[in-house]
């Protein structure tokens, strides 16, 4: 039901925008995340954001250059990456969560409902 899209090769310093399209009537009811897993690994969370778009959640690592957004009406959630640095490279994988673990502290994936199938995205230096 969640199909990602936008990742790619880019140079350090660029930018890419991921799109995470959901299927379905009920996308508005879920909090929407991002995760990402680099070869070696375990998948880490990225951002979050809740049902409504009016609350956004970051992790360190990529707070101040990552901005996660949806669209309600269209059924997608969007994650623009500016600044890229090599560390950033990974699979990116968007989620739907009806529970709204995601926005809890920890930003646990536990409840997650649906994945979708993942994008690469790779930084060169």
């Amino acid at each position: 039901q969640l199909q990602a899209s936008g990742g790619g090769l880019v140079q350090v310093g660029g930018s890419l925008r991921l799109s995470c399209g959901a299927s379905g009537r009920t996308f508005s009811n879920y909090a929407m995340g991002w995760f990402r897993q680099a070869p070696g690994k375990e998948r880490e969370f990225v951002a979050a954001i809740n049902s409504s778009g009016g609350k956004r959640y970051y992790a360190d690592s990529v707070k101040g250059r990552f901005t996660i957004s949806r669209d309600n009406a269209k059924g997608t959630v969007y994650l623009q990456m500016n600044s890229l640095k090599p560390e950033d490279t990974a699979v990116y994988y968007c989620a739907a969560d009806w529970k709204q673990t995601i926005l809890a502290v920890g930003h646990t994936p536990i409840n997650v409902d649906y994945w979708g199938k993942g994008t690469q995205v790779t930084v060169s230096s």
